[in-house]
């Protein structure tokens, strides 16, 4: 199927965004002056190349205004239940500390550090690794207007520590790492590449190299059976390197992962053929990853599976696998919405609206899941006890 026959009506950039997305086309068609790019390397210019990437610029991204709003920006109740199984681990633990990877507007990292400090478990740094230097600009803001008493607690770092004691947290980080796109010919793995036709960007395909090869053959191995004909979709190889990492450099303590994700078998599901790859632009979702390069977010729903294979192998224990709904219901949200009930009743009426968003089967609640991992001699953290299906990984 060609990708424009997905293609969706979408808003008409203004005159400086297509500017900028202009000058991102003009570095991928250099990059392909001499042939074409693997879908994983075009989607990682067009995401993080310097100046120009969706995350490395100063597109707005999150929240009314830009293009996606994440759970920290709905409500912040979802922060505040994280924060209270974030305490539960912070308590059993010698002078932890909070990371935070992609903290986008900074709305979680406030958040979850405020509530921690009223609980009495604030720790003594709240480290943010971000790679976007106009987020991390809006972050610092955020967190001198809601925390002025508390900014020299928070600390931007550049890469992963190679020795942590604490807490690690990721919303909406694994998906977008960037994903390698296949197809099945005659039992035969290809891959996806993208090249220029005059000024558009358009799909090519290749014989895999080895080292894709071989991941769709692990995959199929774990599947127990071969991908169909023509069977097309992702893989994040990216997403068990991130993993491993994390897990290497945490001494002890847990790591909560949030994602749009399921397991394997789900994944690469026959009736999934065409993948999980998503793009999103001014709160549009659509399926075209070639159009306005550097100004549109592109995504893949992330395979827990091999994040979870990633993070065993590395050395952690799963301490979970949940739907974003029964994390917060197991977590604590009924105490956190016991609190706010003398709230205004436009407030009430607010916090209901985003409670069904967060935690609806048809909404957040099912598609959003949690991998909660743990090292050393950590209890599980509450909510990630009710309705675990770690079984389907």
């Amino acid at each position: 199927m060609d990708i424009d026959d997905l293609m969706q009506p979408l808003p008409i950039p203004d005159e400086q965004s297509l500017a900028h997305s202009e000058r991102c086309a003009v570095f991928l068609r250099e990059a392909m002056a001499e042939g074409s790019l693997s879908f994983a390397q075009f989607m990682n210019a067009c995401l993080y190349t310097p100046g120009l990437g969706y995350y490395a610029a100063g597109s707005r991204k999150f929240g009314a205004g830009g293009d996606f709003v994440t759970a920290p920006e709905i409500s912040p109740v979802f922060s505040r239940v994280l924060a209270r199984q974030v305490a539960a681990v912070l308590e059993q633990l010698e002078k932890p500390d909070v990371l935070e990877f992609g903290a986008g507007s900074g709305a979680m990292a406030a958040e979850v550090f405020g509530r921690l400090k009223a609980m009495g478990e604030a720790p003594e740094h709240y480290l943010i690794l971000e790679v976007s230097p106009d987020l991390r600009e809006r972050q610092q803001r955020r967190i001198a207007e809601r925390l002025p008493s508390d900014v020299d607690r928070f600390r931007w770092i550049d890469e992963i520590p190679g020795s942590f004691n604490g807490v690690i947290l990721a919303n909406e980080v694994l998906d977008a790492l960037p994903v390698e796109r296949f197809e099945i010919r005659d039992g035969v793995v290809f891959q996806q590449r993208v090249t220029t036709d005059g000024d558009r960007f358009v799909l090519t395909t290749a014989p895999a190299p080895s080292v894709l090869t071989e991941a769709v053959s692990r995959i199929e191995s774990d599947l127990g059976t071969t991908l169909p004909e023509g069977f097309t979709s992702e893989i994040c190889t990216a997403a068990f390197d991130w993993t491993a990492s994390l897990v290497n450099g945490l001494r002890e303590g847990a790591i909560f992962l949030f994602d749009y994700g399921v397991g394997r078998d789900a994944y690469y599901a026959p009736d999934r053929d065409g993948g999980w790859l998503r793009c999103h632009f001014r709160h549009h979702a659509h399926s075209n990853p070639l159009v306005y390069p550097g100004i549109q977010d592109i995504t893949a729903w992330v395979d827990f599976s091999l994040v979870a294979e990633a993070a065993v192998t590395a050395g952690a224990e799963i301490g979970g696998y949940v739907t974003q709904a029964h994390f917060l219901m197991a977590g604590g949200l009924d105490a956190e919405l016991e609190l706010m009930q003398d709230a205004p009743l436009d407030k009430q009426l607010e916090l209901a609206s985003a409670v069904k968003t967060l935690t609806l089967p048809g909404e957040m609640g099912e598609h959003v899941k949690c991998l909660g991992l743990v090292k050393g001699n950590v209890r599980t953290p509450d909510a990630l006890t009710m309705m675990d299906i770690t079984h389907t990984l």
